[in-house]
């Protein structure tokens, strides 16, 4: 029908797949609402057969680099051109490394259809080196394609949303509209959301969790016992809510206790990417970089990147000796020190002095 909102997914790795069968199953059930093809950007690879992913994604029906044993949907489509993955959408949903959303924004400048709007399942942020302000994905969006940009963060690893194992995510929404059409989109039995204002606070706490699940990578790595490793977890935990009120004041405290908080935060350091590849570095001495590379299937750490945003931040406003958990993480990911400093840090922690 005409008059059918039409979907496509910016990006084709094991998140965005997932969410692109999720939604096609979906849309299956709203014929008379939603355009019935889902339209999935794919960076176009060649496998190590000579085969297009993208022929084999439309010919399989799986991703069988980033996503394998799980079939997609019929209706999911995979396109390597970007322009025309996007072309005609209502809503566009961006689930790309955040290292590549200013380019893509800017590939997509006045291809996206004025009265769209997106939302941002990507855990990353930016600092602009002129200010030292926080440059967060979804205010790129919005400023670069000028429409709107929901955020969506929680405990969703992408294998077990892929099974239909039950989860739950925190949606940033500011228009009810909006809101109606991502509860219909995502909202199932096995996968319920919950909604706040606080897009840009989701979306920062959706960021930070991946460096403080490194810690807890490097503290089990180091086989650190039990009391020490939820230790950095809690003052890991309370580094990201004071980081989040630099940017902004929560609507209320209890979206730290969402899925988007403290539940994302557990998923992600009992046995996330950026948790085993900080483990394995710990153990091996290895460096994240051959970390990625040999064992993750070329699959970029969001860990890394996020630390160093974080630290330059931090840097800028003379605030690192307030945040060490979040400044230990980066220069262990520099190898300026090593995982052990972290641990010998703990005791000499700023929160130990408030009471």
């Amino acid at each position: 029908m005409s008059s059918s909102k039409k979907i496509a997914i910016v990006g084709s790795g094991n998140w965005g797949s997932t969410i692109a069968g999720h939604v096609g199953e979906k849309v299956l059930q709203l014929q008379d609402e939603y355009d019935q093809q889902i339209v999935m950007w794919c960076k176009e690879e060649i496998l190590d057969d000579g085969s297009k992913l993208t022929e084999v994604i439309n010919e399989k029906h799986e991703n069988t680099k980033y996503l394998p044993n799980k079939i997609l949907p019929e209706n999911v489509l995979a396109v390597p051109a970007l322009d025309e993955a996007v072309k005609d959408a209502d809503i566009l949903i961006f689930v790309i490394p955040h290292q590549f959303v200013k380019q893509t924004c800017e590939e997509l400048k006045s291809k996206v259809k004025s009265d769209a709007f997106a939302i941002t399942l990507i855990k990353g942020f930016y600092v602009d080196e002129e200010t030292n302000e926080l440059l967060l994905v979804s205010e790129i969006i919005k400023s670069t394609l000028n429409i709107p940009c929901l955020s969506m963060m929680g405990a969703n690893i992408a294998k077990e949303v892929a099974d239909k194992v039950f989860c739950e995510a925190t949606v940033g929404s500011r228009d009810s509209r909006h809101s109606e059409i991502v509860r219909q989109l995502i909202d199932r039995p096995y996968f319920r959301v919950r909604f706040y204002p606080d897009v840009e606070i989701i979306e920062i706490l959706g960021a930070l969790k991946n460096v403080i699940a490194m810690c807890a990578g490097f503290a089990d790595g180091l086989k650190a016992g039990f009391n020490t490793r939820a230790a950095i977890l809690r003052l890991g935990f309370r580094e990201m809510i004071n980081f989040c009120r630099l940017h902004a004041k929560e609507s209320s405290p209890d979206i730290y206790l969402e899925s988007c908080g403290i539940a994302d935060l557990i998923a992600s350091a009992l046995g996330g990417r950026n948790y085993n590849g900080a483990k394995k570095m710990a153990e091996t001495s290895r460096s994240l970089e051959d970390i990625e590379r040999e064992d993750l299937n070329g699959q970029l750490l969001q860990g890394p990147g996020t630390a160093k945003e974080v630290y330059t931040f931090l840097k800028g406003k003379n605030l690192l000796d307030q945040f060490p958990v979040f400044r230990d993480a980066y220069l262990i990911c520099q190898g300026q020190v090593e995982p052990k400093q972290l641990l010998e840090n703990l005791t000499h922690h700023p929160e130990y002095n408030e009471k």
